[in-house]
């Protein structure tokens, strides 16, 4: 963990090891932002996200059979159904990416 983050005790409590989020190992290139363009149920987009998200999306739509756009496409039906849409999709897919990595951690 990095001295600044023992030095203003950021992480962990009494006798608890913290973890450094940003280690020397830390990929810089999965922060950078990528351009793709979808097809969202036949509508073709452009839609902006870190790298680290498109892995995340690659891996969603590996466990589910499909592609990456046929994921982005489920989620815009369902939002559109659920909720009546959404203003910012690009946010919703990060959030959908977290919320898959953290599982039943997720509280609803």
């Amino acid at each position: 963990m990095s001295e600044w983050m023992n030095r203003n005790k950021r992480v962990g409590g009494a006798g608890e090891e913290g973890v450094d989020p940003f280690d020397a190992g830390f990929n810089m290139s999965l922060a950078q932002p990528l351009s793709r363009s979808v097809r969202l149920n036949g509508f073709s987009t452009c839609l902006r996200l870190e790298q680290v998200y498109w892995r995340i999306l690659e891996r969603i739509a590996e466990a589910n059979q499909c592609s990456v756009s046929a994921v982005l496409s489920y989620v815009d039906r369902e939002v559109h159904l659920r909720h009546g849409g959404v203003k910012n999709f690009s946010g919703l897919i990060r959030v959908v990416c977290v919320a898959h990595l953290l599982g039943a951690q997720v509280t609803r």
